[in-house]
């Protein structure tokens, strides 16, 4: 009898260990997903931002495309993001965070300019590239351009068409200072 009672609990417990690990599973797959969304929708969002921020310099016609090269997007959006730690402080990067690291620029530079940065909490893709924990990426808004002879370069006579956030491959030595916090 006491033998039965043993194996009774011996395989309720093994059933309730094997469906805890499946709920697990789930539950990862499930954030890590969730994660991956919302950097893909910032992402989307903030080129958006950049389409209508480009045609009203076009259409204002006193202003230059490329006079915003490298600024921060996300002051063109009045939307405030909980995941957004506006520039990055103390050469920390909060996982599944964004910051905005300036380059160093003269005393006399009158706005700011440096990349958008994203440490994510778990391996995911943002913006159809895998990207592992911890591990930073960085965006840099840039012009656009009629690439006529489709060289991939701005020559003279290829006019401006627009402003866009484009993955950038961050310099060693901004990925050696910067720490990812947890």
């Amino acid at each position: 009898m006491a033998n039965t009672r043993r194996l009774r609990l011996l395989v309720s417990i093994t059933i309730i260990s094997v469906l805890a690990w499946f709920l697990l599973n789930a539950l990862e797959r499930e954030t890590r997903r969730a994660e991956e969304m919302s950097a893909n929708m910032v992402i989307g969002q903030l080129r958006s931002a950049l389409v209508i921020k480009g045609a009203e310099v076009i259409l204002g016609q006193k202003d230059r495309l490329e006079n915003y090269n490298g600024i921060n997007p996300f002051e063109l959006l009045e939307h405030q993001w909980t995941n957004y730690t506006g520039l990055c402080r103390d050469h920390k990067v909060k996982s599944a965070a964004w910051c905005f690291l300036p380059l160093k620029q003269k005393a006399t530079a009158k706005e700011v300019k440096g990349w958008l940065i994203y440490s994510p909490g778990q391996p995911i893709t943002v913006d159809r590239r895998a990207i592992q924990k911890g591990q930073l990426t960085g965006w840099a808004v840039t012009t656009e351009f009629a690439d006529r002879n489709r060289n991939g370069q701005q020559d003279e006579g290829e006019r401006s068409t627009g402003l866009k956030l484009v993955l950038v491959t961050l310099p060693e030595e901004v990925t050696a200072v910067l720490k990812t916090e947890n």
